[in-house]
């Protein structure tokens, strides 16, 4: 078990009382996370390092770079960075215990609501879910900030006042000290009702996965979705399935008016008419009777849409530039997973159109490469960037991840190789 420690009150009263019960946790561990945006948060990281010892905790303090994305708030950037790293520390079937509490839910639940989100976005944050190689769970989304600050000081425990929550010019700090009371001075337990109806809304946006699932199914055609059986769905399924279809492929949610052109004008268009919806990160294409998901970035939007398939000889040349940057390798290695006589002259590289799939092994069966990115949780980033290697129409081997069993070396090769994959800066 790890927790995500800021050094704050909520997080420092949460890691002094896990660390308490140490004995039910095989393992119990802090991470803390500098931001870098405080010119004292080098010595956060420093009392967080004293703070451990005290408790008799390992630490690990890493630092995030901030990049704030167009439009983007810088909370939310430092969030996403945050997270970012927390995921990249944990270990396979690790849980990060995060120390958000009800007044936390209370101000996600109405900053959400502000943002006109839907019932997914009310449910605000869950006690557990998935999260990176394992699993998120907020203990303390029950207990209040008042109540927590009351433990801390019974304990006599040491913590960081961030002097950036007093900001009000940041959405939820303006919530905090300047809605919130007010709101509160008028009705009496309202901090209850409010995540109350976030747990109501938890409750139907899982009856709604329910339902997408349920959708998914009738309507799969491969790794692609069948229109006519989308078209034969009511609207407000239809949009829900074309939601969850989206959001199992760990893209981003398209906005609400995205969401209707894809589930009216889009499959509403002549047979031959090709439609595409794009969103940040990803794009829906008509083709047909077929509606196939790709997996798009900024800086591969430009040759996905225009993506021809590039030609390699790889005996003359064993380095191939790849158009969005970095390169494709082939070494020579004895113990490689490659048969070098299984590889025909000429190979071909392309990018990710949806639906490929290729046998990872000799015993395995075909899988689709979406369901093994999934697996292994790649970023959408990666997903778009991933070089595919052909042998005419059959795909051999996703970037340096995935080999296809068809040219998978055994005892018996005599020529073995494998692939690197350079990415671009």
């Amino acid at each position: 078990m790890v927790i995500a420690f800021s050094g704050g009150v909520d997080s420092t009263a949460l890691a002094h009382a896990l660390a308490r019960q140490r004995r039910q946790f095989a393992s119990l561990r802090l991470i803390h996370i500098d931001h870098g945006l405080q010119s004292a948060s080098v010595e956060w990281g420093r009392h967080c390092q004293r703070v451990a010892r005290q408790l008799r905790l390992s630490v690990q303090v890493l630092k995030a770079r901030i990049r704030n994305a167009s439009g983007e708030s810088p909370e939310a950037a430092a969030r996403e960075a945050r997270y970012a790293l927390l995921a990249q520390a944990m270990q396979p079937g690790e849980v990060l215990v995060t120390a958000q509490h009800r007044d936390d839910q209370v101000e996600t639940l109405l900053l959400q609501l502000f943002r006109g989100a839907g019932v997914a976005g009310l449910a605000a944050m869950p006690p557990i879910a998935s999260f990176g190689p394992g699993r998120i769970a907020r203990p303390l989304l029950d207990a209040r900030r008042a109540d927590i600050e009351k433990y801390a000081r019974q304990h006599r425990l040491k913590w960081i006042e961030d002097p950036s929550n007093e900001l009000v010019r940041f959405d939820r700090n303006f919530l905090r000290h300047r809605v919130l009371p007010v709101i509160r001075a008028r009705w009496k337990g309202v901090d209850e009702a409010v995540a109350r109806s976030a747990r109501h809304m938890a409750d139907a946006a899982g009856l709604l996965e329910g339902v997408a699932g349920r959708d998914l199914d009738a309507c799969a055609d491969g790794a692609a979705l069948n229109v006519a059986s989308l078209r034969a769905l009511t609207l407000p399924r239809r949009r829900n399935a074309l939601r969850a279809f989206i959001l199992r492929a760990g893209l981003e949610a398209p906005s609400a008016l995205k969401l209707r052109e894809m589930s009216g004008a889009l499959l509403a268009a002549r047979v031959d008419a090709q439609p595409e919806v794009d969103w940040p990160g990803g794009m829906l294409r008509r083709r047909g009777g077929r509606l196939q998901l790709e997996v798009v970035s900024q800086q591969t939007t430009a040759i996905t849409k225009t993506t021809a398939s590039k030609s390699w000889r790889w005996a003359h040349e064993r380095e191939f530039l790849l158009n969005a940057g970095g390169s494709l390798k082939l070494i020579d290695d004895a113990a490689g997973p490659v048969d070098l006589d299984q590889l025909p002259a000429v190979l071909h590289l392309r990018t990710r159109r949806g639906g490929e799939s290729l046998r990872p092994g000799a015993r395995a069966r075909t899988q689709s490469l979406k369901k093994l990115m999934q697996a292994a949780k790649l970023s959408v980033e990666e997903r778009a960037r991933l070089p595919l290697v052909y042998a005419a129409q059959r795909l051999v081997a996703a970037g340096d991840r995935w080999i296809d069993a068809s040219i998978a070396a055994n005892d018996k090769s005599r020529r073995r190789a494998r692939l690197l994959w350079r990415r671009a800066g």
